[in-house]
């Protein structure tokens, strides 16, 4: 996977706006270590900002270690990325607290809290992220966590961009312990994380246990695509995890993220093309480039499914609407 090399308009358009900060999520799949790696030397390289690391999903895939995603963090860091290590979003088991306990202990990296389970280890001890899996969805709840030491929060997929601009609007923003205004981050490309379960889909799917998967979903590096009775993409299954087919796509919605105090956007990786997903926005969202210019590039590489951006219009979140 190559990183497009970014082009410098002469004029930006929007030059004099708050740079949209562009966010590397988790990998949400299951990849080989060397795919793993040959990924982030290319966000490394990129016009990423920030990059999220570690799994998320299921205890099960450890193509990396815990060492190995640290030793990763530095590399990123070195290379002028921010790294936040994020948490589990379901934690079933004993084991699973072990490794939510030895992030909330490390000192080096801000932390994602995945879902509330982590709030009380990190609350008070690192720098934590609100991850898009905790459910808040008015202004008290976000006031409520800001005080547990949050710095920033990533808004539940769901909600709209008018909602966001009342519970965390930029000229009246929730303020951190520290007095500093609480950043808001969107999901903003990428197929949307539906639902997590104690049930491994994919393994079942082949007639296995979950403990007994085999790692089948190896096999599938952007999920298992399934559709509807009538032949639509409908659904798509990774693991624990149900996601969306289609993919979330705001690049079209520039000015009313920032009209809605949004400072930041999570691109969600894919096995093929991220880099021209980055470019893409970079260029939209802070190089002036207009979106209609790029977006038949986006459409062109995107899976089964197809776009949406209903979700973010207060609209049924597979529909879609390029205006």
């Amino acid at each position: 996977m190559l990183v497009e090399t970014r082009t410098q308009p002469s004029k930006p358009a929007c030059a004099d706006a708050q740079r949209l900060a562009l966010t590397v999520g988790p990998v949400q799949y299951h990849w080989p270590r060397a795919a793993l790696m040959a990924f982030y030397a290319d966000i490394a390289e990129s016009n990423a900002d920030t990059v999220v690391l570690g799994e998320a999903v299921c205890a099960r895939r450890r193509e990396l270690k815990p060492e190995d995603w640290m030793d990763l963090a530095r590399d990123l860091q070195t290379a002028g990325k921010e790294v936040v290590l994020v948490t589990q979003t379901l934690i079933e088991s004993e084991s699973d607290l072990r490794g939510l306990r030895r992030l909330a202990e490390q000192r080096e990296f801000i932390v994602e809290a995945g879902d509330a389970s982590a709030l009380q280890l990190l609350a008070d001890t690192v720098p934590f992220v609100l991850g898009p899996h905790i459910n808040i969805y008015n202004r008290a709840a976000l006031v409520e966590h800001a005080a547990l030491g949050a710095l920033r929060w990533v808004a539940p997929a769901e909600l709209s961009l008018d909602a966001l601009a009342h519970i965390n609007p930029p000229r009246d923003p929730v303020l951190s312990i520290h007095a500093q205004p609480l950043a808001t981050e969107v999901f903003a490309f990428g197929r949307l994380p539906l639902a997590f379960s104690a049930r491994c889909f994919t393994a079942r799917h082949h007639g296995l246990n979950k403990d007994e998967c085999e790692f089948r979903c190896l096999d599938d590096p952007d999920g298992m695509l399934l559709s509807s009775s009538e032949g639509q993409p409908f659904l798509v299954l990774n693991g624990t995890q149900t996601q969306s087919a289609a993919r979330h796509c705001v690049i079209g919605q520039a000015a009313a993220l920032r009209a809605a105090g949004v400072t930041r956007l999570r691109l969600s990786p894919c096995a093929q093309g991220f880099g021209a997903v980055l470019n893409a926005f970079e260029r939209v969202m802070n190089l002036g480039v207009p979106a209609r210019e790029v977006l038949p590039e986006l459409q062109a590489m995107s899976l089964p499914g197809g776009l949406s951006n209903g979700y973010a219009q207060r609209r049924p979140g597979l529909e879609w609407n390029a205006a």
